[in-house]
């Protein structure tokens, strides 16, 4: 499986909401169960060799790099964005042919299962990009992924920019990715910081492959618990009483 897949965890962040604690770590090293968020990550996507799994660090990234020695990494700075996150490890794939997934380091609840099923998803219909998503009844601040008239993907609006019609969508983007590397590299060049953060978006990329006559999927094969991520105090006590309560159910 892994001969032709490799994969970025974006694990650059701060967690400046998260510092409120005074707690001096990257986003990712925080624990919760009493290990660092990015393990659960990790072990999630243990079906890969830990040498095709490049860790993209920033802030702090030392200690990101040594609490995971076997990992090979790129660094992001100044940090502008997913987009640019994955810009910046470009260089470390360099000559690689095969297919690419993206994900985040601070969401320890997506389970390998998950993972594997857009692998899958993402060979079996031939896609030069294919996305994760979870549909959730309650209200979520993630991006909506809209359809066209045939139900084929259309593109992701963020939360922020929905309108009323669009936020009432159940379908949300996990903000989990496998792409053709090539065609990944294309799309990167076309992203552009025009919006109100002057980020660099990775979400602008399938809409642009779209465009450009490539096949772009949807897999929803992960629940609304297994898209949680943390970014504040209150997220991190709600991954941990998952966590413990998964814990309990073994």
């Amino acid at each position: 499986m892994s001969e032709c897949l490799k994969a970025v965890v974006l694990a650059a962040g701060k967690g400046t909401r998260l510092r409120t604690e005074g707690v001096d770590l990257p986003k990712v090293l925080r624990l919760a169960g009493g290990r660092p968020l990015l393990s659960y990550v990790l072990d999630a996507l243990s079906f890969l060799p830990a040498r095709d799994t490049v860790l993209v660090v920033g802030y702090e990234g030392d200690k990101v790099t040594a609490a995971f020695p076997g990992y090979p990494h790129a660094h992001q700075s100044p940090q502008l964005g997913t987009g640019h996150a994955v810009q910046c490890a470009q260089g470390a794939l360099e000559g690689f042919e095969g297919h690419v997934l993206i994900c985040c380091g601070d969401m320890p609840l997506m389970g390998r299962a998950a993972y594997e099923k857009l692998w899958e998803t993402h060979l079996a219909q031939g896609n030069a990009c294919t996305l994760m998503a979870g549909v959730a009844d309650q209200p979520l601040p993630y991006g909506r992924i809209l359809r066209d008239e045939n139900g084929g993907f259309a593109r992701i609006v963020e939360d922020k920019d929905c309108t009323p019609a669009e936020r009432e969508v159940k379908e949300l983007n996990a903000g989990v990715y496998i792409f053709h590397a090539r065609e990944l590299w294309r799309a990167l060049t076309t992203l552009r910081p025009d919006n109100a953060q002057g980020e660099y978006y990775l979400t602008d990329a399938p809409a642009w492959l779209l465009r450009q006559g490539e096949k772009v999927g949807v897999c929803a094969a992960c629940t609304p618990e297994e898209m949680l991520g943390v970014n504040t105090p209150e997220q991190l006590s709600q991954v941990e009483a998952i966590l413990k309560q998964r814990e309990e159910m073994r």
